[in-house]
């Protein structure tokens, strides 16, 4: 897989960091995020963690905002867009979203920030390469949400699941409310370009954890694959309608 190199950004980009229970990790990926051409501003939300996550990504210089009870990847990423919307005192930035396990790999993702700060695009969505741990799952979910996107838009996704992205505002306002859940990223592909706006995937060395095969990633599956399914089925009800 060949990475594009990152280009300088012309305008300031703020990143925003979903994270539950990522103590470990969380630092070096504010770090590594901090570290990214136009990034000024980091947002950790916590969403109901059980550990110092929130403290130790206050310590590493982000801006930190809490949900009491876990939320949902959506509900933060909401709540870390509003929080960027009251910091922002001029132009909207540009928001990228970052998964919290990324650590130093996360400093890869300055490919995705150039295409929409500099107009190219209004949306880019990371690629990555094989993990180094291979995944427990059997590829239900990436089916489903492929054929779903393919069929509601008419475009391919390589990897429709993929959570690392870079969006205008106007995209992002393009799909609020966010879809429930794991069909956060589905929802957001589908509403964006349904509004004719531009999407583009970039492949970024990007490392972070896979779900196992216990019982555990098998329950996470499964809720993917209900999240999934709902985000395709309120969106084919949205345009069925008269």
């Amino acid at each position: 897989m060949t990475t594009p190199t990152p280009q300088p950004s012309p305008v300031a980009v703020a990143a925003v960091i979903p994270a539950k229970d990522e103590a470990e990790r969380i630092a070096a990926t504010i770090a590594a995020v901090r570290a990214i051409p136009g990034v000024d501003l980091v947002v950790v939300v916590d969403d109901g963690s059980a550990d110092a996550t929130a403290d130790i990504a206050r310590e590493a210089g982000a801006a930190v905002e809490r949900h009491p009870r876990n939320r949902g990847k959506a509900a933060a990423m909401t709540t870390g867009a509003a929080r960027v919307a009251r910091e922002d005192s001029g132009a909207a930035r540009p928001l990228l979203f970052v998964d919290a396990d990324l650590e130093a790999s996360a400093a890869n993702l300055g490919v995705l920030v150039s295409p929409v700060a500099g107009g190219e695009v209004d949306m880019t969505i990371a690629i990555l390469p094989p993990q180094k741990q291979a995944g427990g799952g059997r590829g239900f979910v990436v089916r489903l949400a492929r054929k779903g996107i393919h069929g509601l838009t008419g475009w391919q996704a390589t990897q429709p699941l993929s959570g690392m992205r870079c969006l205008s505002r106007t995209a992002f306002d393009a799909a609020t409310p966010l879809a429930r859940g794991w069909g956060v990223e589905v929802g957001l592909t589908v509403d964006v370009l349904a509004r004719g706006l531009r999407v583009r995937e970039v492949p970024c060395e990007l490392h972070h954890r896979v779900s196992g095969r216990d019982w555990r990633g098998q329950l996470h599956r499964a809720r993917q694959y209900r999240d999934v399914w709902l985000a395709l089925a309120a969106r084919r009800l949205r345009r069925a309608r008269p």
